[in-house]
């Protein structure tokens, strides 16, 4: 994406320069109020000092303090033409006024030498320095009364003082105390509860049966009155040091209203959020302490306002993330003007897993060496800001469009939004976010506002980019802008848009947030890698083994990026085991081990700064020596037999390794490690989750967490007696799921050895296009889709039909057939995001193995029967002899096609038979 070459960059460069002095000076004014008893002297020595270094010229910058009859200056002051004032107000009345003026006429010249912001920084300080002498004299006051009393409480003093000078903060901490009283149920302050206004007790037979009438009206005058009342029955009910601390505690929280406001503004910016917010981090060094309630209402609205207007949501996020995390996020945020945006629901995941994980720590031993990524977040209304400096804005009608349009029209949209600038205010904040990350390898991953939330994940859906981040800043910024300028073009892609019609999504408003987050991982000769990676779930709805419990949990995760654990791979493998029982592996013999491993890797190339896919027996041999934990990963063949070595035994040059994960899980603590992960992050979420994960040799680092698409647990199918052979289609013992598929009506059936025998891409690639136009017109949820090999993965066409999940996705059934005289067949992709939405979509899933002498599959009815296609789709009729549709009930006399499966068994059959009625 290129980077705009604006005129006007060296003066936005200069504002923000600007805005940078006065924010520091206020900190710098902050901090000399904040240090305690001063002499008059020494504070204006300090303001004089600090004030000057906020204008645009502090060496021309005098400043001039009247309090009262006390003044001071700068050195040499005297009055000139260029100058600006503001008030000191202490409680709306005049007590001084602060002047800044130039020695000289400043070089910029013009009628007006100073900057408006640097009128509103001026006021800002002479605000600031009003409530610090409210405050001095508040202290004074109470100091002298209670030498007066002798002793006597110095609440009665604070109380006396603000029914003089403040008598709303008056009136909020009498209705507080008030409250507090009538929670210790102290009679007599229940007593004066019911005087205002009707009783309220007495009231309660009106409230409830005359709703609709007014209450009596009760002046502010009754109501400071009463306040004496108030604090007359705390002290004989309370202790003075007690009702001290609790008079403290309001005024001091009632300091943080600023926040309270702008939280509950609708309108308020993300900016005007994240200031008040920072500002509030100012306060909490010095002693603020907040009510739990006030407490909890600022973590709801904090989490409202940067994640996810969910209840459910809210409820969780409320109790785990502080208020400190909400102030360090801001330091890692990059924003529109005037933004109105959040994170994203990626980054909602992430964060909240984060700070469930870290307290828990102290329970949990084994979870303290859990980390995350170096990340910064673009808010979600970038996407929008970039629309609107591109002229773009029509791009959003992309979602009411025809699917297949949609689809054809996705490369032009990639392209156009590509060479589209980036907002010359996002690559400032991307220029900052750049200089924190260094030249890490950095990846680029969407968070929507509609992605991970409860009940539609939207797993895979967007594009995540990774980029090398290496070169000159230029060229690294460019790369980043162009990453990112990807990412919101998935925003209108088929796969997302489609997943939105599915869900009844499409109407609802939706922005593209973006995590800028540091790839995990160490340089192995010109590649960069982690260790590993993968996915974890929770539950695990496909189990290969009857003793597995669906809590249990699955673990998917392969060598280097795990990217290759997350997409179906045509010809490759990844380690699979169920963390709550890491012995029951789905591969167990050596032979199955090593023809089940996996053979290649996906690395960032640093010297080509690409992202490839390398041989990994070739890497291995090449860089093994610098390889994180290839000990723990790798098994070493001698023979027909695998064993483990040591670090100081292995050699990856010489020896014949087989990446197979077994000293990591039998040898190690990585196993118990995440399986807490995932149990507390399920008890604290209440839902089953879903964690993307990866380790760098040294650490163990959480990137990504959601709830987990799950269906609802099915129950074991019983299976029919004495079934005439005739009236099985098929049967199935491995990898059996519990649950029935009744009715179906039509069978597609892709002939696995007819589509190995198409010489012609374009024929192959033909055979998903067929799929996708049935999945179209075949009625939903009554037909079943049966062929070769690995459905929806990248890589060799030859080992599995070419579809996306919104080509079935309307299917009963996906039946994946093995042939064991070839090398494509059925892969276990439990984790990819292909079966995530299999599950999602509750579509079953079954593999076929019909070399198998204890299966039946009755090829000849599927090969033998009427093949409708040329009827539903003449434009495919040239493959008819490769894909064969079935009108069931036609074919086999006004019957259906019921499917029976029961896991405790391991049995699964297909059975014709009559149209079952639920």
């Amino acid at each position: 994406m290129p980077v705009p070459d604006d005129p006007t960059l060296a003066q936005l460069r200069d504002a923000l320069s600007e805005r940078t002095k006065e924010l520091n000076c206020v900190y710098s004014v902050d901090q000399i109020f904040n240090q305690g008893e001063l002499a008059w002297a020494q504070l204006c020595q300090r303001l004089l000092e600090a004030i000057p270094k906020g204008w645009r010229y502090p060496e021309r910058c005098q400043v001039h303090i009247r309090l009262g009859q006390q003044v001071c200056a700068s050195p040499g002051w005297t009055a000139t033409p260029w100058q600006q004032r503001a008030l000191i107000l202490v409680q709306g009345e005049e007590a001084g006024e602060i002047v800044i003026s130039y020695t000289e006429a400043p070089p910029n010249g013009g009628e007006d030498p100073f900057l408006a912001e640097e009128q509103h920084l001026l006021e800002t300080i002479a605000a600031r320095f009003g409530r610090h002498i409210h405050v001095q004299r508040l202290t004074a006051a109470a100091v002298a009364q209670n030498h007066k009393n002798n002793g006597a409480g110095q609440w009665q003093v604070i109380i006396d003082m603000l029914r003089r000078t403040n008598p709303r903060l008056l009136m909020r901490i009498t209705r507080k105390m008030l409250n507090l009283l009538c929670q210790r149920h102290v009679t007599e302050a229940e007593h004066l509860l019911e005087s205002f206004g009707p009783a309220y007790r007495s009231e309660e037979s009106v409230l409830f049966t005359a709703a609709n009438a007014p209450r009596q009206y009760a002046g502010s005058g009754d109501f400071l009155d009463a306040s004496q009342a108030v604090f007359a029955i705390a002290a004989d009910h309370l202790p003075d040091h007690e009702i001290a601390e609790h008079i403290q505690r309001w005024i001091t929280e009632d300091r943080t209203d600023f926040l309270a406001n702008i939280l509950e503004i609708p309108g308020a910016s993300l900016q005007e959020v994240v200031s008040a917010l920072q500002r509030f981090q100012h306060l909490v060094p010095r002693g603020l302490e907040l009510s739990p309630q006030r407490e909890t209402a600022f973590k709801a609205s904090l989490g409202r306002r940067f994640f996810s207007d969910q209840p459910q949501f809210i409820n969780i996020v409320k109790r785990h993330v502080t208020l400190e995390e909400y102030g360090d996020l801001t330091q890692r945020l990059i924003m529109p003007p005037n933004s109105h945006g959040r994170l994203g629901g990626k980054a909602a995941g992430m964060i909240l897993a984060e700070s469930i994980l870290t307290p828990a720590g102290a329970a949990y031993p084994i979870l303290q060496g859990i980390r995350t990524p170096r990340t910064w977040y673009l808010a979600s209304d970038g996407i929008l800001h970039f629309l609107h400096f591109n002229n773009l804005e029509d791009i959003v009608e992309q979602k009411y469009k025809e699917i297949d349009q949609v689809r054809q029209e996705y490369p032009f949209v990639v392209q156009l939004f590509k060479n589209s600038p980036m907002p010359p205010d996002l690559l400032r904040g991307l220029a900052v976010a750049l200089d924190n990350l260094s030249q890490s390898p950095l990846i680029v991953r969407s968070s929507s506002l509609l992605e991970d939330r409860l009940g539609a994940a939207f797993a895979g859906k967007y594009k995540s980019v990774f980029i090398a981040n290496q070169g000159t800043k230029e060229e690294r910024l460019r790369a980043l802008a162009d990453a990112i300028a990807e990412v919101y073009a998935s925003t209108f892609g088929p796969d997302p848009i489609e997943y939105r019609a599915r869900h009844e999504l499409v109407d609802l408003h939706e922005e593209m947030g973006v995590l800028i987050q540091e790839v995990v991982g160490t340089q192995v000769g010109p590649y960069f890698l982690p260790a590993f990676a993968g996915v974890a779930f929770s539950t695990n709805d496909f189990r290969w083994s009857p003793r597995l419990q669906r809590e249990d949990g699955l673990v998917r995760m392969v060598p280097g990026l795990g990217t290759r654990a997350v997409d179906r791979v045509a010809t490759d493998y990844p380690i699979l085991f169920a963390p709550g029982r890491p012995g029951l592996r789905i591969n167990i013999t050596p032979d199955e081990k090593m023809r089940y491993a996996p053979r290649k890797i996906d690395v960032i190339n640093l010297v080509t700064n690409a992202f490839e896919t390398v041989d990994l027996g070739d890497l291995l041999r090449r860089h093994g020596r610098t390889y994180p934990l290839l000990h723990q990963l790798a098994s070493v063949r001698w023979g027909d037999n695998l064993h483990l070595t040591s670090a100081m035994t292995l050699d990856a040059a010489q020896d014949e390794l087989v990446i197979t994960g077994d000293g990591l899980i039998e040898r190690t603590a990585f196993v118990e490690q995440i399986r807490t992960m995932l149990q507390v992050l399920q008890e604290q979420m209440q839902t089953p989750v879903d964690v993307e994960f990866a380790h760098d040799g040294r650490d163990f680092y959480l990137l990504q967490c959601r709830a987990q698409s799950y269906a609802p647990e099915n129950q074991p199918a019983t299976i029919p007696n004495h079934l005439s052979l005739d009236d099985v289609l098929f049967s199935a013992h491995r990898f059996v799921s519990n649950g029935i598929v009744s009715n179906i009506t039509h069978l597609v059936y892709v002939d696995p050895w007819q589509y190995q025998a198409l010489a012609e891409h374009e024929d192959l690639v033909a055979v998903g296009r067929a799929v996708s136009q049935l999945n179209r017109i075949l009625p939903a949820r009554r037909f079943i889709l049966i062929g070769p090999g690995r459905w929806g993965s990248r890589g060799d066409i030859k080992l599995g039909v070419s579809v996306t999940f919104s080509d079935i996705d309307n299917a009963a059934m996906l039946i994946e057939i093995a042939d064991g005289q070839r090398e494509f067949g059925p892969e276990l992709s439990f984790g990819t995001h292909f079966f995530l939405d299999l599950v999602e979509s509750r579509i079953r899933y079954l593999p076929l193995y019909p070399h198998d002498p204890e299966t039946r599959f009755h090829a000849q009815f599927l090969t033998e029967s009427a093949n409708v296609l040329p009827d539903l789709l003449p434009d495919f009729a040239h493959l008819a002899a490769v894909v064969r549709v079935i009108d069931l009930p036609k074919a086999s006399r006004g019957r259906v096609l019921h499917v029976y499966m029961n896991a405790e068994k391991e049995k699964a059959v297909g059975v014709l038979g009559g149209v079952m009625s639920w």
